[in-house]
């Protein structure tokens, strides 16, 4: 059953979500227990390949009712073989002596998500010849790509990320340049707010990397104010995106027709959110690494610093976050958000200094930072949010 123009968000996307939420959480261990620039490599390319999924299953949903007829044990068999390659990411690069060759096992799963997508797809597509066309041109760049996934198994190291990066070239490159002819947008709205919703798991990741950090340490007073600035980082980020931004996007999505709807929901949401997730995932890993230096006494003092990969992490995720929306302003209105651009340079300038200062003062200084933003642009462009929020209410 094709879906329609007022299409909402069904309860079986949501549960599909769910196994996203374990992917993005296992995915920020990965690269916890890997702390290196490989480590932050190796995880950034894991979200390429699990953004990719996601994404698919998005414009899916789009195009037909999935929790009816069919679609709907589709759903549930991809939800099988997600969650599978949830569990196998720990050990993706990596395999653990005994039990299950996890790399390879990681890729196999992999591509039978990705073929029980085109499957259902097709079906979808049984009387629309133009996505069909443009659904077997995406299966001629998937075939490739889980081809070099599968020689990176048998890989390590620097090598192996790099076969992992050309894969995934090969894919999203063949998408790209596929072009949007052919795709259906059917629910703007729908296709927004699936889009919101990932926002939302994701920076949930971030509050749950604050509990994660603190673990079953003591609490003290600087650790729940150390809490309460995590919190308002997450807090500010939900803002920066959700206040503006995804109103205007929902809106030039709805008002666009045709090829250029589907040429403005591939660019905005399909490309230009996945550096918008990389940064808040970035964050999530960052702030987790700052809690456990606040609350590990035994190993740690209160005067201690955050150095290296994990406050790159922090200040980079953020920062890339940042560029990320004013791109998003940039595909839609067509200006940059300078101000935005401007703050995520200062806070890769100033993290060398911020490495010096103490982590519980970090986090302050970075939450500080954003709730900063957030009334510069309250009081700067007052008029304009009103007129935004009054159009798009």
């Amino acid at each position: 059953m094709s879906a329609e123009e007022d299409h909402r968000v069904s309860t079986i996307e949501l549960f599909f979500d769910l196994v996203f939420v374990y992917a993005i959480t296992q995915t920020t261990q990965l690269m916890a227990d890997h702390l290196s620039l490989l480590g932050v490599g190796q995880g950034l390319a894991m979200l390429a390949v699990l953004w990719w999924c996601w994404c698919s299953y998005a414009w899916l949903g789009n195009t037909i009712h999935v929790d009816h007829g069919i679609a709907r044990l589709a759903m549930f068999g991809a939800m099988a073989v997600m969650f599978l390659v949830s569990l196998t990411i720990p050990e993706a690069f990596v395999d653990h002596p005994g039990g299950l060759f996890a790399p390879v096992l990681f890729v196999v799963c992999y591509a039978l998500v990705r073929l029980l997508h085109l499957v259902a797809y097709l079906g979808a597509a049984r009387h629309d010849p133009g996505l069909r066309r443009v659904l077997l041109r995406m299966f001629a760049g998937l075939l490739p790509s889980v081809v070099l996934l599968g020689v990176a198994s048998s890989l390590s190291g620097p090598w192996q990320l790099a076969l992992w990066g050309v894969a995934l070239l090969a894919d999203y490159l063949n998408v790209y340049l596929t072009g949007p002819e052919g795709w259906r947008l059917n629910a703007p709205a729908h296709f927004a707010e699936r889009f919101g919703l990932i926002v939302i798991i994701a920076l949930g990741e971030s509050i749950v990397a604050i509990g994660i950090g603190i673990g079953a340490l003591p609490m003290s007073w600087l650790v729940a104010g150390a809490a309460v600035c995590g919190l308002a980082l997450a807090a500010g980020m939900w803002w920066t995106y959700f206040d503006v931004v995804a109103r205007v996007s929902e809106h030039r999505l709805t008002q666009a027709t045709g090829v250029e709807r589907a040429k403005l929901a591939t660019d905005s949401y399909t490309f230009l959110h996945l550096p918008l997730i990389a940064g808040i995932v970035l964050v999530a890993l960052g702030l987790k690494k700052a809690f456990l230096y606040i609350a590990d006494t035994e190993h740690h003092t209160a005067a201690e610093a955050v150095h290296g990969v994990p406050i790159w992490t922090l200040t980079g995720g953020l920062a890339l976050y940042l560029v990320a929306l004013s791109s998003l302003r940039k595909r839609n209105l067509g200006s940059w958000n300078h101000q935005r651009l401007v703050l995520g340079v200062l806070l890769l300038a100033a993290t060398p200094l911020l490495e010096h200062v103490p982590a519980a003062v970090l986090l302050l200084i970075v939450a500080a930072v954003v709730l900063g933003l957030i009334t510069f642009e309250r009081l700067r462009f007052a008029a304009w949010r009103r007129e935004v929020h009054a159009r798009h209410s």
